[in-house]
């Protein structure tokens, strides 16, 4: 924490000294480049697409093009536009995976003297750990890849079993998992948010108790990948009591934060683990030049696009998360929304963090708890005034659903001044609510194909190609 500043600058430089011993480094005359201004004429912004005939030369069996030699992984990842991504895990990347995941129960474990759990069975939910071959090169899902690095002190307690997570089929892998700790004393479970409710789900309508009771040592629950928030109230009220959650913020290009404290708000930066971190801020990362700082420039609460350099051999890329700062002493981040999904339809640009705060607010004012939701625009082609459509699965609904979608567009309206603009010029009118039936959204998952694992609903969408699809689903 204290040395972050430092610790970047240096990881910089060791960065730099590997990189102009490749075929990158010398596209972009990387041996000349010695500070980070250099670095920023050298090293344009990237994202997957404009980087793939790097990866392609890598595919094909070619050494040392981003890192020396060749990646000990490629990490196997969906894009929404790029399809299949494959992004490269070298040895000296690999211990930011495994160090960072050790290291967050440990910061736990001293904060908090909770370390009986490490006693009990813990879910390490993963893809499948079954790796394919491309150029040469294992490939998987990023969890797959990291279930063969789990160390030898944690092989004992963890479910569920390797032939488990080989299950391709969601539906089938979830009754085993559930079948394997049914018996079992768990104490720790870590997943995405909707998967640990799919499981918790599963387990109530096989035992009719709640999992404090089926789980009485349970006591620590380990999530990332989308905000928790909307997610809490359901959780705990199906646990049965409130426990410590621990975030995290992994992605197969690195896990880049986690949460160091039950106390603070945020996630510590990850600034010692062979990341550079550059930040863009949001509302430029589209333009030709956009703003590029280093961490020693960052102001608290405005929304960065993350950008990572590292020894995964990843220089100037747009990983597509937005962050914004909520300390810098330490550097701890709370992770904004995707740089896809916003709403801008009619240049209002609101983001993940603005409909889950406006959600969340009226949800709590109004005794009501959501099971997921997604927003998308609706354009009015002549009649009428175009609006915002909120999809919502409610486990408990509003009483009264248009005084309740009133709360959330006047929380909005206070979240994002273009909002408030377009809705007091009466160029949009306030949003509308369409309940989903329960377990819409799964239903919808499963006929896309993308049930459980790592998948997820997106917040927001800029057209209505997965709103549209919802309808059918609605109340």
């Amino acid at each position: 924490m204290q040395n972050a500043l430092d610790d970047q600058e240096k990881i910089l430089q060791n960065l730099l000294k590997t990189a102009s011993k490749t075929v990158f480094g010398a596209d972009h005359g990387l041996d000349k480049v010695k500070t980070y201004e250099e670095f920023k004429q050298a090293v344009p912004i990237r994202d997957y697409e404009q980087y793939k005939p790097y990866i392609e030369q890598v595919k094909q069996g070619k050494h040392n093009v981003l890192w020396k030699g060749l990646p000990i992984y490629f990490a196997k990842t969906s894009g929404t536009t790029s399809g299949v991504k494959y992004i490269p895990i070298t040895k000296e990347s690999i211990p930011n995976h495994i160090n960072t995941a050790r290291n967050t129960l440990l910061c736990y474990m001293a904060e908090t003297g909770n370390h009986a759990f490490a006693d009990g069975k813990m879910i390490f939910l993963s893809g499948s750990p079954e790796l394919e071959r491309v150029g040469g090169v294992p490939t998987g899902r990023l969890s797959g890849i990291v279930n063969h690095h789990i160390p030898q002190y944690l092989r004992k307690n963890q479910l569920p079993s390797y032939e488990t997570n080989c299950i391709d089929e969601w539906e089938t892998k979830l009754d085993k998992i559930v079948e394997e700790t049914l018996k079992q004393d768990m104490t720790l479970i870590s997943g995405i948010p909707p998967w640990m409710q799919m499981y918790f789900d599963r387990i109530r309508s096989v035992t009719g108790k709640p999992i404090n009771e089926v789980f009485p040592n349970f006591s620590v629950l380990v999530h990332g990948g989308v905000n928790f928030e909307p997610y809490k109230a359901k959780l705990f009220d199906t646990i049965g009591k409130k426990i410590d959650a621990i975030e995290t913020f992994p992605a197969s290009e690195g896990f880049f934060a986690f949460q160091d404290s039950q106390q603070a708000e945020g996630l510590i930066l990850n600034t010692n683990s062979g990341i550079f971190f550059e930040f863009v801020p949001a509302a430029e990362i589209f333009n030709q030049n956009p703003t590029r700082i280093s961490l020693k420039d960052v102001k608290l609460g405005e929304n960065y696009a993350l950008i990572v350099n590292s020894n995964a051999g990843l220089w100037g890329y747009n990983i597509g998360d937005t962050v914004k700062f909520v300390s810098t002493n330490p550097y701890r981040i709370m992770v904004t929304g995707r740089i896809k999904h916003f709403i801008s339809a009619f240049g209002e640009h609101v983001i993940g963090e603005e409909v889950e705060h406006s959600l969340m607010k009226a949800a709590q004012e109004e005794g009501v708890s959501i099971t997921e939701f997604t927003v998308a625009p609706v354009i009015q082609q002549g009649q009428g005034k175009s609006y915002h459509q909120w999809l919502i699965e409610f486990e408990k609904k509003p009483d009264n659903i248009d005084v309740f979608a009133l709360k959330v567009n006047e929380n909005l309206r206070q979240k994002n001044i273009y909002y408030d603009d377009l809705i007091t010029g009466n160029i949009l009118a306030p949003l509308e609510i369409k309940a989903i039936r329960k377990n819409g959204f799964i239903e919808y998952m499963k006929s896309i194909g993308k049930l459980g694992g790592q998948n997820k609903v997106p917040r927001l969408s800029n057209d209505r190609k997965i709103a549209d699809e919802l309808l059918p689903y609605t109340d």
